[in-house]
C-alpha cells in the first residue's frame, strides 16, 4: 500500500489524532505541580554552599529542590550538590547524594573517586576542561577534596589539567 492510499483509507482515518491532542494528553490522575519559585531555588542553592540546617529545612518542605538548578546567568547553572561540591563541603554533598541527588563527575573528583572519573575521561576526554558551576574545573574540585582526592588531582594534572577556575564572564 502506498503512503497516500494508507492516509486516505477509511479504516485508518479514524485513528489519526491531531498533534495538538496527542501532545497535550495527560492522564486525569496526574496533578500539575507548580513550577518552583526562582527565588526559592536561589535561596536553596545559595544555602547549599555552607548552611546545612537551612538546606535540610528547605528540602524537607520542598523535596523537588534536590535537583533544582539556579541560573546565575551566562550559562552558569548550579544545583545544591554543585554548590556543596565546589566549596568542598563534603558532609553536605554526601547528604545530597544520600537523598538521591544526580551525581556528576565534579562530585566524583571532590571525593577522589578515580574508578568513576577515569572511565568518564576515557569516554569523553574533553571533560578534563569541563566547567562546572561558576567555571570551576575538575582540578578545582579535586583540590577541594583534600587528602581523599590526591590521586585524582595528580591524575588530572598528568593529563594537562589547567588552572582551577575558568572564568565564565
Amino acid at each position: 500500500m502506498k503512503r497516500s492510499q494508507f492516509i486516505r483509507s477509511a479504516s485508518v482515518g479514524a485513528l489519526l489524532i491531531p498533534a495538538t491532542t496527542l501532545f497535550s494528553f495527560r492522564p486525569s490522575n496526574l496533578q500539575e505541580e507548580p513550577q518552583l519559585d526562582r527565588k526559592l531555588v536561589q535561596k536553596f542553592v545559595g544555602a547549599s554552599h555552607s548552611k546545612m540546617d537551612i538546606v535540610k529545612e528547605l528540602l524537607e518542605e520542598h523535596p523537588t529542590l534536590l535537583n533544582a538548578a539556579h541560573d546565575w546567568r551566562y550559562g552558569d547553572f548550579e544545583t545544591g550538590l554543585g554548590a556543596a561540591s565546589h566549596v568542598g563541603h563534603k558532609e553536605l554533598a554526601k547528604y545530597f547524594l544520600d537523598k538521591g541527588a544526580q551525581a556528576n563527575v565534579f562530585t566524583a573528583a571532590l571525593f577522589g573517586r578515580m574508578e568513576i572519573l577515569k572511565p568518564m575521561l576515557d569516554f569523553s576526554p574533553s571533560l578534563l576542561h569541563a566547567k562546572g558551576p561558576h567555571g570551576f574545573t575538575l582540578l578545582h574540585h579535586a583540590e577541594k577534596g583534600g587528602e581523599e582526592a590526591l590521586e585524582v588531582k595528580d591524575y588530572l594534572k598528568s593529563l594537562g589539567a589547567e588552572k582551577t577556575k575558568i572564568s565564565l564572564y
